[in-house]
């Protein structure tokens, strides 16, 4: 596995990949790495030749400093784990590498009401950061395919709008979420928690399913009102619970005919702030 640090070194280096016709998928990442991303890195290796993975913790995409300063950073192991995984090429670059003062790296699209709703009523900013890192990352490495979770699923929704808008050529893939064995969706935040709240954390994802089954059973404003009740347990505290379009991401009263439904919701286990989410319905 190759290593840079600097655009000039990698973007030398993958030039000379695109001459001999390689496929370039790329996984950008934040670091503390797990089998979550780890599944990325298997499915862009599936698809392309030549798998890029980025380690860049952004500092626009952090609503509080005190977050930004408690990301864990674990360079050491993640290359360790990329290397066992047949990662290609590792980008590691430092803040002036990604937003050098000479360039203007700030996304002027309108996410409609994409960004408005669940992350970003509760992090406001956080999807500029979040647009403005990845089109930055893309800009740098070119790559063919994109690879994301979809444990992100808002962030998803925002990407997929900023490929389309900006009419990028970059083909987005979505990887499933990837789960502990007590269900917990995989997260570099939990290593925050207690061994404990960890394994209670398994409620989240429990509720989600809960929620699944009972689609039919009840409506929306009673699913989302008894998925609170659920979850707000003591250590825990549920931010939101929301049934949503799968699509728009615009809050649903009545599921009806709609054929791509999802529930997404954040929940504070102690300190640390979970996000997860369930696809409802899916007729497309």
């Amino acid at each position: 596995m190759k290593v840079y640090k600097t655009v000039k070194g990698l973007q030398n280096h993958i030039a000379k990949l695109k001459k001999s016709k390689k496929r370039i998928g790329y996984v950008p990442t934040l670091g503390a790495l797990h089998d979550g991303h780890m599944s990325l890195i298997h499915k862009s290796n599936e698809q392309c030749d030549i798998t890029v993975c980025s380690i860049f913790v952004n500092p626009t995409q952090f609503n509080e400093k005190s977050d930004l300063s408690k990301y864990p950073r674990t360079f050491d192991a993640d290359s360790k784990l990329l290397k066992e995984n047949n990662c290609d090429v590792l980008f590691f670059p430092d803040v002036k590498q990604i937003y050098p003062k000479d360039v203007d790296t700030r996304v002027k699209i309108d996410f409609g009401k994409l960004d408005s709703v669940m992350e970003g009523a509760h992090r406001p900013g956080h999807f500029d950061g979040v647009a403005q890192v990845v089109k930055r990352l893309l800009d740098i490495v070119k790559p063919h395919e994109l690879v994301m979770g979809q444990k992100d699923f808002q962030q998803v929704a925002i990407i997929r709008h900023m490929l389309s808008a900006l009419k990028m050529k970059t083909k987005l893939v979505i990887g499933p979420t990837v789960r502990e064995d007590h269900g917990l969706a995989m997260s570099s935040r939990n290593e925050r928690l207690s061994k404990k709240l960890r394994q209670e954390a398994a409620i989240i994802n429990k509720t989600l399913l809960w929620v699944k089954d009972n689609v039919k059973k009840y409506d929306v404003p009673t699913l989302e009102k008894k998925a609170i009740k659920k979850m707000n347990l003591p250590k825990f505290k549920p931010e939101y619970f929301e049934i949503a379009d799968g699509i728009t991401l615009q809050p649903i009263k009545t599921i009806g005919r709609k054929k791509y439904v999802v529930a997404c919701t954040a929940v504070w286990a102690g300190k640390v702030r979970l996000i997860d989410n369930c696809v409802l319905i899916d007729k497309l």
